[in-house]
């Protein structure tokens, strides 16, 4: 069974708690725990914490681990923060598709507010049966970014989402994002590590390795509706970033 070194916490059990803890594979739960800025949580599908790392328990301001397993957002975090926490977790368990890229404000050691890159992705079963979400959120402090940048990176991946289907160009972007084509650059690479192209590529090759998981649509289908040119063209740059097929993907995401 996955759990996180942590003498003081012995993981608590519980029916759908176990269920999530045998789904998750205990190499990745104990390498979350080497981070330093990096929030991680596995949530059952009651949205109880099954496994938080120390930065997780540092901002919740409990003093382990086991005051933490087994509560929920809301027992931890005020109000606001609880609300959006569970907006976002019954997104995922409900449509099963992941959140990536969200920017939000959290408030750090110390009780200085600071923005984090957030990603919750919904974790199955070896019978496809959906046990809860993991998440991990990363403190962008490092790069030094104002809220300014914050708040149009913001804009720009909302953007990116609502209009996947539809040719982008780079004053498409910088109009989204409410700058320059030149501060555009600068502040998705500080932010994603990535081209302002990469970070669209990217966003239309996860939207359409979610529809190929979770739907029976065409795949010439999938390929208009995430932007690629058509058919052929969604298949190498698939194929190219996955390394297999859009075909393959399927058959594989639905064993």
């Amino acid at each position: 069974m996955a759990s996180l070194p942590d003498k003081s916490a012995p993981p608590r059990t519980w029916p759908e708690g176990e269920a999530l803890l045998a789904a998750l594979s205990p190499a990745m739960v104990d390498l979350m725990d080497e981070l330093s800025s990096t929030m991680f949580c596995a949530k059952d599908v009651t949205g109880r914490y099954v496994l938080v790392n120390r930065v997780f328990v540092a901002r919740t301001h409990e003093r382990s681990r086991r005051a933490v397993l087994g509560r929920r957002a809301t027992d931890l975090f005020v109000p606001q923060l609880a609300e959006r926490y569970d907006q976002q977790d019954a997104e995922v368990l409900r449509t099963g598709r992941p959140l990536r890229n969200e920017l939000e404000l959290i408030r750090r050691l110390g009780g200085t507010p600071g923005w984090f890159l957030t990603s919750k992705l919904p974790v199955h079963d070896g019978a496809g049966r959906l046990v809860g979400l993991v998440s991990v959120s990363q403190d962008l402090r490092e790069d030094d970014a104002d809220d300014a940048s914050m708040d149009s990176m913001a804009r720009l991946v909302a953007g990116i989402e609502e209009r996947l289907g539809q040719a982008l160009t780079v004053a498409d972007l910088a109009a989204l994002a409410g700058c320059t084509p030149a501060v555009l650059d600068r502040r998705v690479r500080r932010v994603f590590s990535l081209s302002p192209r990469q970070l669209v590529l990217r966003a239309r090759v996860d939207r359409a390795a979610e529809l190929l998981a979770g739907t029976g649509s065409p795949i010439a289908e999938i390929a208009v509706v995430t932007g690629f040119y058509d058919q052929p063209a969604f298949t190498r740059t698939f194929a190219r970033l996955t390394g297999e097929t859009p075909s393959s993907f399927r058959r594989r995401a639905r064993r």
